[in-house]
């Protein structure tokens, strides 16, 4: 194991944990969205109905939900590197579980398992990063990091497909199990220990069931009004979440160390931060969710024309994520996630007021004005985010910026199922021009951050 130095980790061990993050969160991520492809196959293999196979897809995303906020309290406590190598393992071996499966219920309740190992992974891994790299490069960490998240969920879709056409669908999990023992054995040796710990600070069970009921009831309640389910569950779902909500809140309140990290909450550049991606993440999901429907239903696209056509957003973004990068530091975050949140929007409204019969280009240079906006604004936001709390306060910092993210596109994917259950098929035009509207608040929003001092000053004992 290496011990981290002053800042950051030895060169040669840092691209040993890069290696070691990117393959983990690349797999957790890529597994939020990959099931969907396979829902119908898996439906109609388990004899399930369409309706209960979404399951499969909803418990992952409500596991990691529910308890990321307790994984990163988790890693402040014990280590960032002893939690993230342990949901690591149970993401693995879990994997392998769902790949063995032959009953939807067997599938369900090894994905719920499998979310949990997911939520430790994505809690840990910002707050890890932010310990890898040295201060003067750490701009560069987040845009790497960045660019693994983003093209890990642009391409989830694609790399389904790719393997459903060679394989069954268990094939979909059992790719995670080799590349997860990898992961392991590289963390093993170079993932860095934790350099400060709250030896005081003690897990607050309270807390952690009161944040798995909010989270839970709220956004199923989100998904049940999108799904247009029976009003009185969805009425019940939410004021029970409401109520779940005050009450952790005011508990939080008297915490020392609360789960929800109600004292970063504020600081106004957190704040704005988080918000900003939010919406962001919002923006994002309801445009990957709604145009492949609207390539292929509305302009008549093949699967593989949808698909390359899809290309041009992560490539614009991974060029964009590592230019932001290396801008980190120079120019305030503030101004540029509102440059990169106003081009995603610009993007997203020329999408969706594109020519009735477009033709490739017009379709190309929109897509990359949408993933350029987005790499741009992505790793700045995360950097502000993670180095605006304390250094002793990174795993809280860390759970709260995937939790955002995952806030985000799980509303986004409801709002374009609310799209499509109002409009028919003119709900993916109206999530395109929804999209735009999340994206250009996101842009608003980002700009009242340049009022705020840029957080330069990184310390071992924090602020």
């Amino acid at each position: 194991m290496i011990q981290k130095t002053a800042d950051g980790i030895p060169t040669p061990q840092r691209y040993g944990a890069i290696v070691t993050i990117a393959l983990s969160i690349s797999i957790s991520v890529l597994d939020t969205a990959i099931a969907n492809v396979a829902l119908p196959t898996i439906a109609r293999e388990l004899h399930a109905n369409p309706a209960t196979s979404i399951w499969v897809v909803n418990a992952y995303q409500l596991a990691i939900i529910m308890t990321m906020l307790s994984f990163a309290t988790l890693g402040d406590i014990y280590g960032y590197r002893r939690v993230y190598q342990c949901g690591l393992a149970v993401f693995s071996l879990m994997s392998l579980g769902c790949a063995l499966s032959h009953t939807l219920w067997m599938l369900i309740g090894a994905r719920v398992i499998q979310g949990l190992g997911a939520a430790a992974i994505m809690s840990i891994n910002t707050a890890l990063i932010r310990i890898i790299y040295p201060t003067r490069i750490l701009g560069r960490g987040m845009a790497i990091n960045t660019l693994v998240v983003a093209v890990s969920t642009a391409a989830g879709p694609t790399v389904a497909a790719g393997v459903l056409s060679v394989a069954p669908w268990q094939w979909l999990f059992a790719i995670n199990v080799p590349i997860g023992l990898a992961a392991l054995i590289l963390g093993h040796r170079f993932l860095p220990a934790n350099p400060v710990k709250n030896k005081d600070q003690r897990f607050n069970y309270a807390s952690a069931i009161l944040n798995a009921l909010t989270f839970g009831l709220l956004l199923s309640a989100i998904g049940g009004f999108a799904q247009r389910i029976d009003n009185t569950v969805i009425l019940v779902e939410f004021c029970l979440g409401v109520i779940c909500a005050v009450i952790f809140i005011r508990h939080q309140l008297r915490q020392q160390w609360p789960l929800l990290p109600v004292d970063l909450l504020r600081i106004p550049l957190f704040s704005l931060s988080l918000c900003t991606s939010i919406c962001s993440f919002c923006a994002q999901m309801l445009a990957m969710v709604s145009l492949p429907f609207f390539l292929q239903n509305t302009l008549g696209r093949s699967e593989v024309a949808t698909g390359l056509l899809l290309t041009p957003w992560p490539l614009a973004t991974m060029f964009f994520a590592m230019l932001a990068g290396r801008l980190i530091g120079r120019i305030h975050a503030g101004l540029l996630g509102a440059v990169g949140l106003g081009m995603f929007a610009l993007g997203l409204f020329a999408l969706a007021w594109m020519p009735s019969a477009p033709a490739d280009g017009d379709i190309i240079w929109r897509m990359m004005l949408c993933g350029a906006g987005f790499g741009l604004f992505q790793s700045p936001n995360n950097h502000t985010i993670i180095t605006s709390a304390p250094r002793n306060r990174s795993g809280g910092a860390s759970g709260m910026l995937g939790s955002a993210r995952l806030v985000g596109q799980t509303s986004g994917a409801a709002l374009v199922a609310l799209m499509l259950n109002l409009f028919g098929y003119s709900g993916t035009h109206a999530s395109l021009l929804l999209a735009g509207i999340f994206a250009a608040v996101a842009a608003l929003v980002s700009a009242l951050r340049i009022s705020q001092p840029n957080p330069q000053r990184q310390t071992s004992s924090g602020r």
